[in-house]
């Protein structure tokens, strides 16, 4: 174990941490290497927020990489953001949130727990954010046009999200921390970044963030204004389904939403176009996700071959000339990315962090906008789905109602384009098959009747 770019953090602090996080790393929603035997860790950097040996609880901040193997695959190192609250003794409102007792090292006797659950620490959290500078390798900066942060706010853990933490202050603020950390600016900044500084509206402008500057350049949390009781677009979709009701006002607006986002994004940062290498290139990765997801789904085996004429039909386009506009996209667009407001509030875009499971220089290539338009089509049949009996029928009428909501801002029609369509809806349902295997067997059937109908398209 290596311990490089320590700042005022005792050496030997990581080797009596290591067996206590081996065993509760696994445990964690946010905890990528599920089933895969935690091999060791190093240190990528270490910061004390608040002293380890004060009088009251202190906080250490943490960048680790952690090294897995399974017998299937090569090693793995994903770098985690740990926030580690240390205590002589926990209090029983803390006791869920322990991760051990350290008998050795410079903190031997400590109790040490995960910190964003601790009100006083989350506290210390936002007080960094109102105040910009840098501690060590931690830098904290502010958008230029952002009111004031108020001090004192309450702090409390937001248990919804998967991939991240969030924490939620005084119902004013959200802050967005990031979990496994990829090198480079992480989109779910980047992009409403970009945006508020363009003047667009549909996305909650970042109030302040803040990153790692050594040895490698990571975007570690993001505040935004939380937006209370706002609702997204998947419980009032199921909503409608159980009521019986139409949703069709409420997707042609969605469309209409992200036609505006894309448009913004496409003024506001470069855009590219794709010739026929690039378009084959594009086509040929589709088809190395399908064969990779052939041998972890066998159920997608017997479709494999039509489905992967989806792909070449792309291909085959590019290679006669076709080209295609590509910019930059939110990357995970589904309904439960859109919000909106009591009353008559308009829709809000969030998380534009993309799907966390791919590369990050994956997520930040421009790509054709269809991409996020294919994505909610999906989300429009997932929500079908969970009705009983299905009614395929309500979700034919929500993809009609949102393309023609999309095509009356955008410009463009995504079903003028249906070779791209199709191979990024089918891209999409072979993602989504892999996921549903391998976390949820039972929301299997539905992208696998997806599935079956894309691969009887001619």
């Amino acid at each position: 174990m290596s311990e490089a770019a320590s700042t005022r953090t005792p050496l030997g602090l990581l080797p009596s941490l290591a067996p206590l996080l081996r065993q509760w790393l696994p445990g964690q929603r946010w905890f990528a290497g599920k089933g895969c035997a935690v091999a060791g860790f190093s240190l990528v950097s270490a910061t004390e927020l608040l002293p380890l040996n004060g009088p009251g609880p202190g906080l250490l901040h943490l960048l680790v990489r952690v090294r897995q193997r399974d017998a299937s695959s090569p090693s793995s190192d994903d770098c985690y953001q740990l926030l580690i609250g240390v205590r002589e003794t926990l209090p029983p409102a803390l006791a869920p949130t322990l991760i051990g007792h350290l008998a050795e090292g410079p903190l031997a006797g400590r109790t040490v727990y995960e910190g964003t659950h601790d009100p006083r620490l989350a506290a210390l959290l936002l007080e960094r954010l109102r105040t910009p500078g840098s501690l060590g390798p931690l830098r904290f900066d502010r958008f230029d046009g952002a009111p004031a942060i108020p001090a004192g706010l309450a702090a409390r853990p937001l248990d919804a999200e998967q991939s991240n933490s969030s924490l939620v202050y005084g119902n004013a603020y959200i802050l967005k921390l990031f979990r496994r950390l990829h090198p480079g600016p992480n989109p779910d900044l980047e992009l409403p970044l970009a945006l508020a500084r363009a003047g667009c509206g549909r996305v909650p402008v970042p109030v302040a963030w803040y990153e790692s500057t050594a040895p490698e350049p990571f975007t570690l949390g993001v505040l935004q204004p939380f937006l209370p009781g706002s609702r997204d677009g998947w419980v009032l979709a199921l909503e409608a389904l159980a009521g019986e009701r139409p949703f069709l006002g409420e997707a042609r607006a969605l469309g209409r939403v992200t036609a505006e986002v894309h448009t913004a994004l496409a003024d506001a940062l470069p855009t590219v176009k794709l010739g026929g290498p690039q378009t084959e290139g594009l086509a040929a990765a589709m088809v190395r996700r399908l064969d990779a997801a052939a041998q972890v789904v066998p159920a997608l085996v017997p479709y494999a071959p039509r489905l992967r004429a989806a792909f070449d039909a792309l291909a085959a386009l590019g290679a006669r000339g076709r080209t295609w506009a590509a910019q930059r996209v939110h990357g995970d667009l589904h309904l439960g990315q859109i919000l909106r407001g009591p009353g008559n509030a308009p829709w809000s875009v969030i998380d534009f962090e993309g799907e966390p499971a791919r590369p990050l220089t994956e997520r930040c290539r421009p790509q054709p906008a269809v991409r996020d338009v294919a994505g909610m089509l999906r989300s429009f049949d997932y929500a079908a789905r969970t009705h009983r009996p299905w009614n395929p029928a309500w979700a034919e009428r929500c993809r009609e109602a949102y393309c023609d909501g999309y095509a009356e801002v955008g410009g463009d029609d995504p079903r003028q384009e249906p070779e791209l369509l199709r191979a990024y809806e089918t891209d999409k349902a072979v993602y989504e098959v892999v996921y549903e295997a391998r976390h949820r067997p039972d929301w299997l059937p539905v992208p696998m009747a997806a599935i079956e109908r894309l691969a009887a398209l001619d």
